[in-house]
């Protein structure tokens, strides 16, 4: 996609959420974000085939973001536990300027009849979950990479549904009840697979937190 392309299509889900802090996310109406923009709604649909897929648009900026965290200098000097926490809050960050749009996005696709969004709504977890496991170098397989994904879908969704109603300075709450699910899903991984070469009388540190590539 050339850059006029992605400049209009930011322009599109922009004007979309701005009415949605005006108004309400359900009362946003293409038709209202072409006029917002001076543009046609077939200029619209070129881009956006729907509505709904404003949201996933604006999901995947918070993708980019998160992806983006991932080169800075520094993040391969953390863990790959500490990425994980990095990444998910670094995902969540990109989308608390507009945290009340977003939580109202989330409600819509979760009202009852509204299957035909509830599906895709499951794959996109689903996807933001795998670059999370990707930037993070996951490496885990088999059975245990199966329950990597579900370990780190669930932590995912809790700490987005904790993350929308928070009110703390800088999603301080947020942030402390990441670690405090890392830290019991580590705990849960040691239970079944157990701890090789480290003391079993050590406690174990915060974000030391599910199975993982050796790579420091």
């Amino acid at each position: 996609m050339n850059a006029e392309n992605q400049d209009i299509r930011n322009a599109i889900v922009d004007a979309a959420i701005m009415i949605g802090e005006r108004t309400s996310w359900e009362a946003v109406r293409l038709f209202d974000v072409a006029a917002e923009l001076n543009i046609s709604l077939e200029e619209i649909r070129l881009h956006f085939r729907e509505k709904e897929e404003l949201v996933d648009a604006w999901f995947d900026r918070a993708d980019s973001c998160m992806l983006k965290e991932s080169q800075a200098e520094n993040f391969k000097d953390l863990s790959s536990q500490q990425r994980i926490h990095h990444l998910i809050m670094a995902w969540l960050d990109a989308l608390a300027v507009h945290r009340h749009v977003t939580r109202q996005m989330i409600g819509a696709k979760l009202e009852f009849g509204h299957i035909h969004i509830q599906i895709p709504g499951l794959m996109r977890i689903s996807r933001t979950v795998q670059w999370v496991r990707e930037a993070a170098q996951r490496d885990a397989t088999n059975v245990r990479r199966a329950l990597e994904e579900t370990a780190l879908t669930t932590i995912y969704l809790m700490t987005f549904i904790f993350w929308m109603r928070d009110e703390s300075e800088n999603s301080q709450q947020t942030r402390q009840f990441l670690e405090r699910k890392l830290f019991f899903a580590r705990s849960l991984d040691h239970i079944v697979y157990g701890r090789k070469g480290h003391d079993a009388h050590q406690q174990p540190r915060l974000l030391d937190t599910l199975p993982v590539k050796s790579d420091r």
